[in-house]
């Protein structure tokens, strides 16, 4: 069920509409052309060797034996990254370096040590068995606390901690400790009523996208490299290249194949620099792909986090003070969402007194990558939580305390200026009054719970060229990767401003030689800022007509309309071109009529959603089966409501499967035990119900439409929520996840007084 509730009187004749996809056709007859379709003249296939051991120092590698192998044509090991050789390369290369290779350490299971590239994948396996690798093992740590604990292995040497600004005097695995703060936190506390503290721990997930990540590279004997890969940004892949193979950005070109999948997974870069030194080798393309087990040993899931919460109420349920402390572990290099987590988390929230400190942590897994929202999710589940235990102690109902504390336009932000125009208020009554809410839930062992997320959502850099066809329709190209629809929001856009069908517009993603500089696919981004670049370009080609109209009637330009598709005279009604019949008299009336407009928008306007979910729990499993679920989101304007739909659904499920299911499990050798679809439980569509959407408009001042980012802040709620509706079902309240059920059978038990016995479950 979908429900829009719009706040705005404005109408548009495309946009809000729900045309079929521009690139429906290609991707259901598999006609598309991913990374895994790329072929190539004389092509050979490339495989890495990744290290077995969660820490260890290489001692050295022999790849002799590879290369005496028939059909092996080319070898590399992490020396023979261009980085490495250099004596005086930048710190922050090097690390880019070390990321896609191991030169010194191998920093967890499944880093790159080397790669081979041979006349088929099968004989690229061989070799690597035929590599020697000498290790010296090394402790490990893979959870964050562990991590920061004064006996841990030191990951980096060189790194100290940059403490509130002051640098530290000897190595650690602690990256960053920052802190943001308002108000006054001891006079916050001193005014409540009710505080509750508690501490939560969550596991590391995947994004969990159906299609691994590949690259296929030929490096050109005049020194010009190409790159294909599935990637979210074609220009941001080709900075990370361009760093990592020490070469000017002039000399790559990334040509971005179309993507099954990424959820933020798919920004770093993995396999496109090996696959380019292979190919510098061996003189001819070489094509790599991940096995789905590289893909959860070798590529960024989430970090795992430790957080410590502490919050106060007055007796009216108004939130007096807020004090978070968010450990987040990075993967073996530094660079968690942690500072993501510490600006969401109270957003939801206008509270006078906050404190977060935020603390990036080093520990031996694979290099966390962004997955929806990056960072926000664990915190909301932390903060989420909370407020609802807070309503249930002063008996307000969990919606109704959100309402009383939501922060609104002019609310005074940690980090941030205040809030400009937000749906926060209205996305929170449209959840009070929605269907769901509304009905009584019952049954034995069922539970309703609430929560709310905040997605700040970005803008950045966009470009867009259009061009009109002689038949009246028009050609526009762009750099933003289409991963949820985008080939269709944008065109939308365009297509409102000229007053044509969607179907007329012709949209291409095109390489980076081809269009100008467009950062990448995520931070709910992509509609909004390529959107405006869109707008722009087609009002540009508007004008152009417009004169050429008024040079075709002899008239002045500004008596030219565009209205529905026409060009008219404000005066003479005889004076009147068709869309169509204009553009067929271009070329014989003063020639082609194109346009290429780059724009940096800022005003992306923030986005809040509040979800809502009823769940049963098994009380003798501790399975939780979610029985109904209600999204509803700002969504500014939906463009295409159809795909903010699947949008908010898609992240929904994902929320499910994070709170109910999905974790990295590490053996005691802190190897990943369950890196396969079979042993990673993520949901299917039997583990799934009824999921409703409301999308609420409250028009973003900052887009010439008011859209608002939609593809993230969805999978803010789902843990918190479900935490809270596994609360309200038999009276535990979860502090870990996922909430599987062994963690709701342990919690049922140490409720009850039992003794926690999870295998005399089993």
């Amino acid at each position: 069920m979908a429900e829009n509730i719009v706040l705005s009187n404005t109408e548009y004749n495309v946009v809000g509409t729900r045309p079929i996809r521009h690139d429906g056709t290609d991707k259901v007859t598999g006609r598309a052309k991913y990374g895994g379709d790329f072929q190539a003249s004389g092509m050979l296939y490339g495989k890495v060797l990744r290290s077995p051991h969660a820490h260890a120092r290489i001692k050295s590698i022999d790849t002799s034996k590879a290369l005496a192998l028939p059909d092996v044509k080319a070898v590399i090991t992490g020396k023979d990254m261009p980085v490495v050789q250099k004596k005086d390369a930048d710190k922050g290369a090097k690390t880019a370096s070390e990321k896609v290779m191991a030169s010194a350490k191998a920093l967890y299971k499944g880093h790159a040590v080397a790669a081979v590239a041979a006349v088929s994948a099968h004989i690229a396996e061989s070799a690597l068995e035929l590599i020697d690798v000498q290790y010296e093992v090394l402790p490990s740590a893979t959870q964050v606390l562990d991590a920061m604990d004064d006996g841990a292995a030191i990951l980096h040497d060189d790194m100290t901690t940059d403490d509130l600004g002051e640098k530290g005097s000897k190595p650690s695995n602690v990256a960053t400790h920052f802190r943001y703060e308002m108000g006054d936190i001891e006079k916050g506390f001193a005014a409540a009523e009710v505080v509750v503290e508690r501490e939560f721990n969550t596991a590391t997930v995947h994004q969990g996208y159906i299609e691994p990540q590949n690259g296929s590279a030929f490096w050109n004997a005049d020194g010009y490299l190409t790159v294909w890969t599935s990637t979210q940004g074609a220009f941001t892949a080709r900075e990370a290249i361009s760093t990592v193979l020490d070469q000017p950005v002039s000399k790559i070109k990334v040509v971005p194949m179309e993507i099954g999948g990424g959820f933020g997974g798919k920004i770093p870069i993995y396999l496109e620099p090996m696959a380019a030194l292979l190919s510098k080798q061996a003189g001819v393309p070489v094509k790599m792909a991940m096995t789905r087990a590289e893909v959860f040993e070798s590529t960024g899931p989430t970090s795992g986090a430790n957080i410590k919460l502490k919050m106060g109420a007055d007796k009216s349920g108004k939130i007096t003070a807020a004090e978070a402390y968010l450990y987040y572990d990075a993967g073996a290099f530094a660079g968690s969402q942690v500072t993501m987590g510490a600006q969401c988390m109270f957003s939801p929230y206008s509270i006078d007194n906050l404190k977060v400190d935020g603390y990036d942590v080093v520990a031996n897994k694979p290099p966390v990558a962004a997955y929806r929202a990056p960072g926000a999710p664990i915190a909301a589940f932390a903060g989420e939580t909370v407020v609802d235990e807070i309503a249930e102690k002063l008996g307000i109902d969990p919606i109704e305390i959100r309402l009383l504390n939501a922060s609104k336009e002019g609310t005074e932000r940690l980090e941030s200026p205040p809030f400009q125009v937000i749906g926060n208020i209205e996305t929170l009554e449209a959840a009070r009054d929605s269907q769901q809410y509304k009905q009584k839930l019952t049954g034995k062992y069922r539970g309703r719970g609430v929560a709310s997320g905040f997605w700040f959502n970005i803008g950045l850099q966009s470009s867009a060229a259009i061009s009109v066809n002689a038949d009246g329709t028009i050609n526009l190209v762009e750099g933003s990767t289409d991963i949820g629809g985008s080939r269709a929001s944008i065109a939308m856009q365009a297509a409102e401003v000229l007053g044509i069908p969607a179907e007329d517009v012709r949209p291409s993603v095109v390489d980076t030689e081809s269009v100008g500089y467009t950062f990448l696919t995520g931070g709910s981004r992509t509609t909004f800022a390529t959107g405006i670049a869109a707008h722009d370009c087609a009002q540009d080609i508007k004008k152009k007509l417009i004169e050429r109209a008024s040079k075709i009637w002899d008239v002045s330009a500004d008596d030219v309309t565009l209205e529905d598709g026409s060009f008219q005279h404000t005066s003479d009604p005889a004076l009147k071109f068709t869309f169509k019949e204009l553009a067929s008299q271009l070329n014989r009336s003063g020639g082609p009529v194109s346009s290429q407009i780059s724009v940096d928008p800022r005003g992306a306007g923030s986005a809040f959603a509040t979800h809502i979910v009823d769940v049963e729990v098994d009380t003798d499993t501790g399975k939780v089966t979610v029985l109904n679920y209600t999204a509803a989101q700002d969504a500014g304007k939906a463009i295409h409501p159809s795909y903010v739909e699947g949008q908010i659904q898609g992240a929904v499920v994902q929320g499910i499967g994070w709170a109910l299911n999905e974790e990295y499990v590490f053996g005691d050798d802190n190897v990943m035990q369950n890196s396969s679809f079979l042993d990673y439980r993520m949901p299917t569509s039997l583990d799934l119900p009824m999921i409703s959407t409301i999308i609420v408009e409250v028009p973003n001042p900052g887009h010439p439409y008011g859209v608002r980012g939609v593809g993230e802040v969805p999978i803010v709620p789902p843990m918190a929520a479900i935490a809270n509706a596994i609360y309200d079902a038999v009276g535990v309240r979860m502090n870990e996840l996922p909430m599987s059920p062994a963690a709701v059978l342990e919690a049922l038990w140490a409720k009850d007084g039992e003794p926690a016995n999870l295998q005399a479950a089993d």
